[in-house]
């Protein structure tokens, strides 16, 4: 299944509120999968320096990522297709 990166930008000061995303985004994954539409939350790395979080998913689409970025409450920057390497 394609990974894709959601980028998200949060103030240092708001640090803490990543944990809660991605508890959040977990569960909105697992919530999709089960309605029929596959999506796993894979890990979250937060860059407080730089403002920034990265969300990784496994997805069959990007649409369907957005889709659990909005339930989770996670008002991404972008979404894109992750390769690692």
């Amino acid at each position: 299944m394609p990974r894709y990166l959601a980028e998200w930008y949060i103030p240092r000061s708001q640090a803490r509120k990543a944990h809660a995303a991605a508890r959040d985004a977990r569960a909105a994954a697992e919530e999709l999968t089960r309605e029929g539409t596959p999506v796993r939350y894979v890990r979250t790395t937060l860059l407080p320096d730089d403002e920034t979080c990265f969300h990784i998913f496994e997805a069959t689409t990007e649409e369907a990522v957005g889709e659990t970025c909005r339930r989770a409450g996670i008002a991404t920057g972008r979404i894109v297709p992750a390769i690692e390497v």
